[in-house]
């Protein structure tokens, strides 16, 4: 028995695995668990493995690299199309063993332990901060209904909330005051517990030192450089700065038929996260577009003389995308972009 290709379709504690040979036919179907699928493949050598890149994915990955084999992981959505009829486990395992071969097909690197555990602190951290934000809603709105009226913003509930406890002249009743105290308390908690994870990134920034040459680059700072790395895994795995930002999702979506080209606004593909993150701060740069490099000044001032401020800010966005898969690509360190013209008119191109 000739096995050329084995797609394994992943479960919790049971995996499905379908080989085919050479001709794509199917010749082997199994179910087996966790330990039981890596003592099979440890004696047998097939040209591929594939997977969709799902959770555990790239834990069984990096075992199966580990006994020898050349392992794929896929965007999930990439292996639909080969379903051929309906849905069951073998099924899936085959068309991921189809589309595995496929010479255009897009794959997703295998994370390291390091990745997924600096991935992990990003994960968590988002949670409580949205979870921060949450608090912080529901107490401007209790207090609303109280006839209290707190400004939009963190600093601001934090500097009235004490206030307003201490206050024994309120109309305020116990049984709110103790809502309110445990509020207080449950902000307090998560605001540290995101101090901690912050100091956690920050050490990572410090060490590493592609995340030292990241930072760097206007509008970047330690989250959003240790967000990278995390997401992206293999640095080699986009040829060109426009995939990492299409990947991203920072580049138009587009609808062309009939020889005529239509392109939308962004596709808002890819990492959500890693996108928040570098608009956020591509909108800082913006705000002090005047401290910046002249090179970085002039190219906002045209851009902003020419398109709406957001559009600017996306397209700023996209920019910081770009060098930052350069800085990391090429080993090297970031340049300020140099002014090509000696006037910054808007008129003239830079």
């Amino acid at each position: 028995m000739e096995i050329h290709t084995i797609g394994i379709d992943l479960g919790k504690t049971l995996f499905h695995l379908v080989g085919v040979d050479s001709s794509g036919a199917v010749v082997i179907r199994k179910r087996c668990s966790r330990t039981q699928l890596l003592a099979y493949t440890a004696n047998m050598r097939v040209h591929r493995i594939g997977m969709e890149a799902c959770s555990g994915a790239h834990f069984l990955g990096r075992a199966l690299r580990e006994q020898g084999h050349d392992v794929r992981l896929m965007p999930a959505q990439y292996v639909k199309p080969y379903v051929k009829t309906n849905k069951s486990d073998y099924i899936d395992a085959e068309a991921i063993a189809e589309a595995v071969q496929r010479p255009t097909m897009r794959f997703v690197p295998i994370k390291t332990e390091e990745q997924l555990d600096l991935q992990a602190v990003h994960r968590v951290r988002e949670r409580w901060v949205m979870r921060r934000t949450a608090v912080v809603n529901q107490i401007r709105g209790l207090l609303l209904e109280r006839g209290l009226t707190l400004p939009k913003g963190r600093s601001h509930v934090d500097h009235a909330l004490p206030e307003i406890l201490a206050d024994t002249q309120s109309k305020l009743s116990n049984s709110f005051r103790v809502v309110l105290a445990q509020l207080k308390l449950e902000l307090d908690q998560l605001s540290a517990r995101i101090d901690e994870m912050d100091r956690v990134i920050r050490n990572v920034a410090t060490e590493d030192e592609a995340c030292r040459r990241l930072t760097t680059i206007p509008g970047i700072g330690p989250v959003t450089a240790t967000a990278l790395l995390a997401a992206i895994g293999n640095r080699t795995a986009f040829r060109k700065g426009r995939d990492l930002s299409a990947w991203v999702g920072m580049v138009p979506r587009e609808y062309s038929t009939g020889g005529k080209q239509k392109l939308l606004g962004i596709s808002k593909q890819g990492n959500s996260y890693l996108r928040r993150l570098f608009v956020q701060g591509a909108r800082t740069v913006m705000q002090h577009r005047t401290k910046q490099a002249l090179g970085l000044r002039c190219w906002l001032d045209q851009l902003l003389a020419r398109t709406h401020q957001n559009v600017a800010i996306v397209a700023l966005a996209n920019k910081l995308v770009r060098t930052a898969w350069a800085v990391l690509r090429k080993n090297e360190t970031y340049r300020c972009p140099v002014l090509l013209t000696s006037s910054c008119d808007p008129g003239v191109p830079g």
